[in-house]
């Protein structure tokens, strides 16, 4: 009796080594003591890359940003409890200056700067948020369990570095958080291990939809770890169709075009960079920030003439706000940025004509925001290859 309950729990270990994708090596620490042999010194390095059939599990984290910080506080929090998923736990960062290395550092969590190179039988599995740089199939392969990734959007849609900036620019009505396995030398293609669905609210900025995706991103990452040989064996591949890719931001997506963008999609804009990049636009030549953006301005013109041209300026004395004719309508920003900061009301007075308040020109350069067409139809063509 005792025998055959020695075979049942000899199978039991190699079918959950199987799921893994791992061998049971007659000297790992899955069948020591099973199978009557103890590994020499020279095997003692295969029996701990086949000791990963069940939690908890000795991780390495990759991260960088405050998206990325989310994860690696749930992973230390669970350290030590009756019920952790960690046994060990240690971060690569890209350098000594970011959110990540100087969480590690104040929590005695080890840390390496990127690159690392020889991890060889030191951990189970990786995981990988917001991190930036492509890992290789060398590296990927020393970890048993391979590396996760945590990516703030429902995967094929938005792959790349910026889905959650792609996700308000679009509009887009659903977003979601995935855990996914790396593959080496693309991003964001691995087969995925859990998805979760998330309403993006009305009027969120990227950055407050980044902070609640982290949250959820972090929940969700330590929910798969909990059953990670069960969500491995259950793995899908990523459906081709739908896929996009969410390229970095950058100064040229800022240029407001007032002839092509409605308002919807200058609040879209402002909500998905303008914390990081001022909108721009051009002033008798000179660029020009946009600040404090407050939306939809309802503006009457009629008994005015002729309708405005798309960027004519109009100062609205009642609310401080300088009005931008735009492709449908009119939309309203507190303050601008020319050599410095001004107020709606100190840029009027000091750059517009005098006598305007409230009525739109057509003639006067000095009313009139220029749509800078070089870097706008570079953004026009990126939009365009996103699509």
């Amino acid at each position: 009796m005792m025998l055959l309950h020695m075979w049942n729990h000899v199978n039991t270990r190699q079918l959950a080594l199987k799921i893994l994708g791992l061998r049971c090596h007659k000297h790992s620490r899955a069948c020591v003591g099973l199978l009557g042999e103890k590994p020499q010194r020279s095997e003692y390095k295969h029996c701990r890359l086949c000791s990963t059939s069940a939690p908890p599990w000795r991780i390495l984290f990759f991260g960088t940003d405050d998206f990325a910080l989310e994860s690696l506080k749930s992973l230390t929090a669970t350290r030590g409890s009756n019920e952790s998923v960690v046994a060990s736990l240690e971060v690569v960062a890209l350098s000594n200056n970011v959110p990540v290395k100087k969480f590690a550092d104040q929590n005695g969590l080890p840390v390496h700067i990127w690159p690392v190179v020889d991890l060889q039988g030191r951990f189970d599995v990786g995981v990988v948020v917001s991190f930036g740089c492509l890992l290789k199939e060398r590296l990927i392969r020393q970890f048993p369990l391979g590396i996760l990734n945590v990516h703030p959007s429902l995967l094929p849609r938005w792959r790349g570095p910026a889905p959650v900036f792609h996700t308000v620019l679009h509009g887009d009505a659903i977003t979601g958080v995935t855990i996914m396995q790396i593959r080496p030398c693309r991003f964001d293609v691995g087969p995925i291990l859990r998805q979760e669905t998330y309403s993006v609210p009305t009027h969120c900025t990227a950055d407050q939809l980044g902070a609640t995706l982290a949250t959820r991103g972090a929940h969700l990452l330590m929910d798969t770890l909990k059953t990670l040989p069960e969500r491995l064996a259950n793995k899908v591949e990523q459906n081709q169709t739908g896929a996009t890719s969410a390229p970095k931001i950058s100064i040229s997506m800022s240029w407001v075009s007032w002839e092509d963008q409605t308002c919807g999609e200058i609040d879209r804009l402002f909500r998905a960079i303008g914390s990081r990049i001022p909108l721009r636009t051009l002033w008798m030549g000179k660029t020009i920030k946009l600040l404090d953006f407050v939306g939809k301005c309802d503006i009457s013109l009629s008994g005015h003439g002729r309708p405005p041209i798309p960027g004519s300026i109009i100062y609205l004395k009642m609310s401080n706000t300088l009005a931008v004719c735009c492709k449908d309508d009119w939309v309203g920003f507190k303050a601008v940025v020319l050599k410095k900061r001004l107020s709606a009301a100190d840029f009027y007075n000091g750059y517009m004509h005098h006598g305007l308040t409230g009525k739109p020109s057509h003639q006067p350069e000095q009313c009139l925001f220029i749509s800078n067409r070089t870097e706008t139809s570079k953004c026009t063509e990126l939009k365009e290859t996103i699509a």
